[in-house]
């Protein structure tokens, strides 16, 4: 039996359009399920077994904890609590993934291992790991592009691995440059995926959800730091689910359409549009990072040429594949036209909710990028 989730596609959408009408809206929900069945959550509780749980069954795995050590950390507790935090984040690591943390300043510089390697978590290589991780201090300023940099280069030798880092940051890159950060994050985006969290009051919250969003992670505001353990254990148990690395979203429009969007409305509202790789005539592939056992849902907008009436088409086919061009699950978004007024003027209601969404998430990005 194959390790990897048994993942399905469903379509919802309104498929009919008025005389005229050329924008189809439709909401793609993609389910991962563990293999025999398990629903959305049980690759989780996997997680949840002792020393990281699913050792035997998890995918191949590498892990990058990166902790803010400069010296804004040593206020509030927050180097206290971080220290906490990437301990126990290491002690759910399962045996098998290859793991390292960094200490983030004005350099990067290995904490655990020594030397830029990742090492196979094990009982022994976890205790040393947590022993260094107790040794740290905080000193220095902050330039977090050359952490990432860093996290690249210790995981660039596990390709095929499902590769994850966690950022942890209480303040701004003040270090480097805008334009530096940009392109550490050009460079890094689709080879691995970092959930980044800003603890205390002081972080740039526009930065992080740029670094979260340029490498298909989460990010969160964290003001407490005695939040930041419980909150590190789950990224890690969540990290420890993934199953398959680097799927792509592919979707086919027929001749003369146009994709407008693509955007991921759950878990976290993410404009995936601009991220489009071409894969073939009239398709595109956008990346949507490592799964295990879980679902999303996206919104997508495609605008067609205008049909007659009674006319049916195909406006996208849309599959979700593996790296190598294994399709996962597929559906279809359907237009037709029709002069039956209730039925062009139909709301679907998951269409709707999504479409509110995504204008309140913006509404709240923008308030917090005011804060």
């Amino acid at each position: 039996m194959s390790d990897l989730p048994e993942f399905r596609i469903s379509v919802d959408q309104n498929p009919y359009l008025p005389d005229g009408g050329r924008d189809m809206h439709a909401i793609v929900s993609v389910e991962a399920r563990a293999p025999g069945g398990g629903g959305a959550g049980a690759g989780a509780a996997a997680a949840r077994a002792p020393g990281g749980g699913g050792a035997g069954a998890g995918a191949a795995a590498a892990e990058v904890i990166v902790i803010d050590t400069s010296g804004s950390m040593s206020f509030g507790g927050k180097m206290a609590a971080a220290k906490r935090a990437a301990a126990t984040a290491v002690d759910v690591l399962r045996d098998g993934v290859h793991f390292a943390v960094v200490a983030g300043a004005n350099r990067p510089r290995m904490v655990f291992p020594q030397g830029e390697r990742l090492v196979r978590a094990d009982a022994r290589t976890r205790q040393s790991a947590v022993r260094a991780v107790r040794r740290l201090d905080a000193a220095g300023g902050t330039a977090i592009g050359s952490w990432l940099r860093l996290a690249d280069r210790l995981l660039a030798g596990h390709d095929g691995a499902v590769r994850h880092a966690i950022l942890l940051t209480d303040g701004k890159n003040q270090h480097e440059s805008a334009a530096e950060l940009d392109a550490v994050l050009r460079r890094c985006a689709g080879r691995f995926v970092c959930d980044a969290r800003g603890v205390g009051t002081d972080w740039e919250v526009a930065e992080l959800r740029k670094i979260a969003s340029a490498l298909l992670g989460g990010f969160l505001d964290v003001p407490d730091p005695a939040d930041l353990e419980a909150d590190f254990r789950a990224m890690a148990r969540t990290a420890m689910g993934k199953r398959v690395a680097d799927v792509a979203l592919r979707v086919w429009t027929p001749q003369a359409a146009e994709l407008r969007f693509v955007k991921q409305m759950v878990p976290a509202v993410e404009d995936l549009t601009g991220r489009r790789v071409a894969s073939g005539e009239r398709t595109g592939d956008y990346p949507v990072g490592a799964w295990g056992s879980e679902a999303r849902e996206y919104h997508l907008c495609v605008r067609v040429p205008a049909g007659a009436i009674g006319q049916r088409m195909r406006a996208a086919w849309v599959k979700l594949v593996a790296p190598g061009g294994a399709v996962l699950a597929s559906g279809n978004v359907l237009a037709e036209w029709t002069d039956d007024e209730a039925r062009s003027t139909r709301i679907n209601r998951r269409v709707a909710h999504h479409t509110g969404q995504s204008e309140l998430a913006e509404a709240v990005r923008e308030g917090l990028e005011a804060r």
